[in-house]
């Protein structure tokens, strides 16, 4: 990563720049920028949880987390779910990926939920804490997603009974963005 890249909460101005990163980072899925708006304006929304990365006044990342559940056995349970995470394609591989999502889950740290999950790479985000949900007794929220995929990293708040099934906002369902779909 470069001297000049700072990380920092989104702004109201960075919303047009993280929809063409996110367009930019998940070409293939296009989809994925029009989520991030959705999300956006869904109940799902937490402030202070999207966060660019900013080089000279031009955003090239993104990171974003917001509200899911953990439907356990006794109440549904708040926790995070971080997606997506984009980097501008010409940027990739510089180090901006890996401070956006320190960056978040030092935020994540300070607040009430007791886990934050994802669907992503393992050997990626192993380096982060991340491990595989269903070995901490989660249970994905749909089959679509490869068990090694479906990762948590327990926060401050966790407690060790925490189980159930993880439960995404509306818009990942609206946007078709659960698991891995096949190309049509």
């Amino acid at each position: 990563m470069r001297a000049d890249t700072a990380i920092r909460a989104e702004l109201a101005g960075d919303v047009p720049d993280i929809h063409r990163v996110a367009a930019a980072a998940f070409a293939g899925q296009p989809v994925v920028a029009d989520l991030v708006d959705a999300l956006r304006a869904s109940t799902a929304w937490r402030p202070g949880l999207s966060c660019v990365a900013v080089e000279r006044n031009d955003v090239v990342g993104h990171v974003l987390a917001t509200r899911g559940w953990l439907d356990a056995r006794d109440a549904l349970v708040e926790v995070l779910v971080l997606s997506p995470l984009s980097v501008r394609p010409d940027r990739q591989g510089r180090g901006i990926g890996t401070q956006l999502v320190r960056h978040l889950l030092t935020i994540a740290a300070h607040r009430r939920e007791p886990a934050i999950f994802l669907e992503g790479p393992p050997g990626y985000y192993a380096r982060f804490g991340f491990e595989r949900a269903g070995a901490a007794g989660i249970r994905r929220p749909s089959l679509r997603i490869p068990e090694p995929a479906f990762q948590i990293k327990r926060l401050p708040a966790y407690e060790p009974t925490l189980s159930g099934t993880l439960v995404y906002p509306e818009p990942f369902w609206a946007f078709d963005c659960v698991g891995l779909r096949q190309p049509q």
